[in-house]
């Protein structure tokens, strides 16, 4: 996949509408009952960007960071403000935010996960775009400052040697959405004194 590792601007999607979609086929019966039947696993993230640009410069960075994908060409990482933590936007990725699996003795990689629950019902989320230097790993709820690595390309977290038969591995960290551009063309609009506009600039999140 053609992914660029590089970040739109924060202060532009600071201002960004959107957030998570999911696809349901729901079939109204004869009797007024309703079958619903969900065509997608998990959800997907939509953005539009167009609400962060205050200033003619913001434009401008935008339209080259545009050009230089190609479009819709290549992806690229984005900053959800509302959903960019392990852990509830008041506090700070602690080590035992989330947990990734149990050891077995022999298996070394883990991927980097993030659940959403609501009373008895959880939906885990892959995290596959963490942010360098933010990644936090425990076992057994004791923090390790060495002996892992991850890659911030995938999410995969590797140890060094394979965590015991029944060690709980748990992580914190924060987190982009890998998205693209959902056009291949740009919109602006400029008035008498010069300044750009544009209606929308859709983003959309791209799915392995």
């Amino acid at each position: 996949m053609a992914f660029h590792e590089v970040r739109f601007p924060d202060d532009i999607s600071r201002g960004a509408r959107g957030g998570p979609e999911r696809r349901t086929q729901i079939v109204e019966l004869a009797s007024g009952d309703e079958e619903r039947n969900a065509s997608w696993a998990g959800s997907r993230r939509r953005y539009d960007v167009a609400y962060g640009i205050r200033r003619a410069d913001d434009l401008a960075e935008v339209v080259a960071f545009f050009e230089a994908r190609n479009g819709r060409l290549y992806g690229f990482r984005f900053k959800d403000w509302a959903d960019y933590k392990s852990c509830a936007p008041s506090r700070a990725p602690a080590a035992d935010d989330q947990p990734l699996g149990t050891g077995d003795g022999s298996e070394t990689a883990f991927q980097l996960v993030k659940g959403y629950a609501s009373g008895a019902q959880t939906w885990t989320r892959v995290i596959t775009k963490p942010v360098a230097g933010s990644v936090r790993i425990a076992l057994d709820g004791a923090e390790q400052a060495s002996g892992w690595s991850v890659d911030p390309a995938t999410g995969l977290v590797t140890f060094d040697a394979a965590p015991g038969a029944g060690v709980a591995i748990t992580a914190g960290f924060e987190f982009d959405v890998p998205v693209r551009f959902d056009s291949d063309a740009l919109d602006v609009t400029l008035d008498v004194e010069r300044l750009g506009s544009i209606t929308s600039i859709p983003l959309v999140e791209i799915r392995r």
